[in-house]
């Protein structure tokens, strides 16, 4: 156990600022410098307020001049600034400065840490809110080799940069102070973001834990407690298991999204993947080499018996990372705000890959109620410039018909404005869908799964069977779905 710990149970509960900064002041071992760079040098502030800043800061600094900037930390491929390469830049840099200045011999019970932030307030034709990234590398005992690290992504919600800042150095104090307090419980550490900040005047959409005192924290569940914990709506991981921003993931990309359960992934699921992708990607005006494929999850398909269910959701996470795709989990339940947010991103192509049951869901009236301009103003917002649905076919089990979007049967009030849709080229089927697996269903494959009965195995993409059963995933009597 590090000294930091050891001393937290005379500090808890202190809920002010200042307390948090002068505490860490306090500490006799925790030692580092602050770079901050766009908003001024709020965090470091407020342990200059506190005082007994001489024993924790060796250097504050904020390099604004880019010239000044480069020289110090040299330049990024891309030219920018306020990203997440030059933040790791920024705590690289300075911790070297640190190990290289601070002499172990003469302190060698120093906690080093460098904390930084790259951030671009509100511009003033107040068009651009503003967002920024923020780190910390530190280390919990004096011996250790590899450090901890923590770096997040924010978006400002007010309307004036002096608010803003003030805001940035509060949520920086609250870092570093959960960072060597709260290292323990990472979830906390989330939640303590937020002390003295109001969740709608900022919002934290990405988030990434590394290093030996992290090593059990699966990067994932913590994208989802930004959701559950309404820090953002939409979070995002890569195959490897780390967050990504969805800001930069989808950034002036062409976008082909399917949303499913994925519980599990099974081969309708990737044929539907497979098939529209063609299609896609043979559009004119979608270049395949800036394109991305979204697995989405709502929300409320994460719930079961009303509660999200951790493991049910690192089970479909652990399947579709092991197929190499990109997942999304937002709280769009409805698929017009879905498109609503990648169009914050991009304004190419964008795809929906959906079967005939969420199709005839899109033209139900009273998932639009609470909309003054009621379906037709969701219409507006779906079907906005060059979005495209493929639909792939179901089979009708009683009668044996494949239904596809000429013979799909939506509400006698809807048939208008879906044929309005269909015939102006929004909706295309996928036609060369491979029949022989119309059949099967994930929820179908997930109760064979649960109840341990045989076949299941042949319903899934070539090796996730084989991982499901090593890593026995889905054998939790979970509710299952309807």
């Amino acid at each position: 156990m590090s000294s930091v710990v050891k001393r937290e149970s005379a500090f808890e509960n202190i809920p002010s600022i200042k307390a948090k900064t002068l505490r860490i002041n306090l500490n006799p071992d925790i030692y580092g410098t602050f770079a901050e760079i766009g908003a001024g040098q709020e965090t470091a502030r407020h342990f200059f307020r506190s005082g007994g800043a001489s024993g924790t800061i060796a250097k504050a600094m904020s390099a604004y001049d880019k010239d000044f900037s480069d020289a110090i930390y040299g330049t990024e491929k891309d030219g920018r600034y306020v990203t997440q390469a030059r933040l790791k830049t920024m705590l690289a840099y300075e911790m070297k400065l640190m190990e290289e200045r601070i002499s172990r011999e003469t302190h060698p019970d120093r906690l080093f840490f460098s904390y930084s932030n790259t951030v671009a307030t509100i511009d003033f034709s107040k068009r651009y809110k503003g967002h920024g990234w923020i780190g910390i590398r530190y280390q919990l005992d004096p011996n250790q080799k590899e450090f901890d690290e923590i770096i997040l992504h924010i978006r400002f919600k007010q309307n004036e940069a002096r608010l803003q800042q003030e805001t940035l150095g509060i949520l920086g104090v609250n870092l570093i102070y959960g960072a060597f307090y709260k290292h323990h419980k990472p979830r906390k550490i989330l939640k303590y973001l937020y002390d003295h900040i109001d969740k709608d005047i900022l919002e934290v959409d990405m988030i990434n834990f590394s290093g030996p005192n992290f090593k059990d924290v699966d990067n994932r569940l913590m994208s989802l407690q930004l959701i559950r914990n309404d820090m953002t709506d939409a979070v995002m991981f890569g195959p490897d298991g780390n967050n990504l921003l969805p800001a930069a993931i989808l950034y002036k990309k062409n976008i082909l999204a399917l949303r499913g359960s994925f519980r599990p992934v099974t081969k309708v699921n990737m044929d539907m993947f497979q098939k529209s992708h063609d299609i896609f990607i043979r559009d004119p005006g979608v270049d395949q080499d800036n394109t991305i494929v979204i697995f989405e999850i709502t929300l409320s398909n994460l719930k079961a018996s009303g509660e999200i269910d951790e493991q049910d959701f690192m089970d479909r996470a652990e399947l579709l990372c092991s197929l190499g795709h990109t997942v999304m989990i937002s709280k769009f339940q409805e698929y017009y705000k879905l498109v609503e947010y990648f169009n914050n991103f991009t304004k190419n192509r964008i795809g929906l890959t959906m079967g005939v049951n969420n199709l005839v869901d899109i033209f139900d009236e009273k998932y639009y109620r609470h909309l003054s301009g009621g379906i037709l103003e969701a219409f507006g917002k779906l079907f906005f410039k060059d979005l495209q649905v493929y639909l792939y076919p179901m089979k009708n089990s009683d009668t044996g018909q494949v239904m596809t979007s000429n013979n799909v049967k939506v509400h006698p009030r809807m048939k208008e404005l879906y044929k309005f849709f269909k015939y102006n080229g929004k909706v295309m089927d996928i036609i060369d869908y491979d029949p022989e697996i119309m059949h099967i269903f994930s929820r179908e494959v997930l109760k064979r799964i649960i109840k341990d009965e045989e076949g299941w195995e042949k319903m899934l993409p070539e090796g996730i069977a084989e991982i499901i059963k090593d890593k026995k995933l889905f054998t939790k009597k979970v509710l299952l779905e309807k």
